[in-house]
């Protein structure tokens, strides 16, 4: 458990660091173009979820991340510590850090701070923590589909 704690703690660093770095770099600006027309660093405040959805409900997000990470961390304490389950562990090590660099945000400043745009296809702005929590879920499902199919102790779970 204490390296899930450490692992956790140093990317929930890394994601506030950026933000932080966002927030005095960004704030009031146009933004930085990194790729010219098809990257750039830009400073959004948002107030929802994904894309922007749900917006200005800061407290409903606050008691559904806090039940998710109950959940996920539960079930982190249950999996066998089977070398073959640590890449489930890194997933979940991912979405659980993911969503407490978000949860930071949402708590102390209201609205999470995204900054990363995909300006080619004009994709939704996002953050380091949604990284986390994407690929993580993505590697997880994958995981659970394909490596662990047959496995015992997800048959048993999931």
């Amino acid at each position: 458990m204490l390296s899930f704690i450490i692992a956790v703690f140093v990317l929930v660093g890394i994601d506030q660091i950026t933000k932080y770095l966002a927030i005095e770099h960004l704030m009031n600006t146009r933004g930085i173009p990194i790729i010219k027309d098809v990257f750039e660093l830009v400073y959004v405040e948002n107030r929802g979820a994904a894309f922007g959805i749900m917006q200005n409900r800061v407290m409903f997000f606050v008691i559904i991340t806090f039940a998710i990470l109950g959940f996920i961390i539960y079930y982190y304490n249950k999996i066998p510590k089977e070398k073959k389950y640590n890449y489930i562990r890194f997933c979940l090590i991912l979405i659980v850090s993911g969503a407490i660099g978000n949860l930071i945000d949402r708590i102390f400043l209201g609205y999470v701070v995204d900054f990363i745009y995909f300006k080619l296809i004009d994709f939704p702005v996002f953050n380091i923590a949604d990284i986390y929590v994407t690929v993580g879920a993505i590697l997880t499902f994958i995981l659970i589909i394909f490596v662990y199919k047959n496995d015992e102790f997800f048959n048993k779970y999931l």
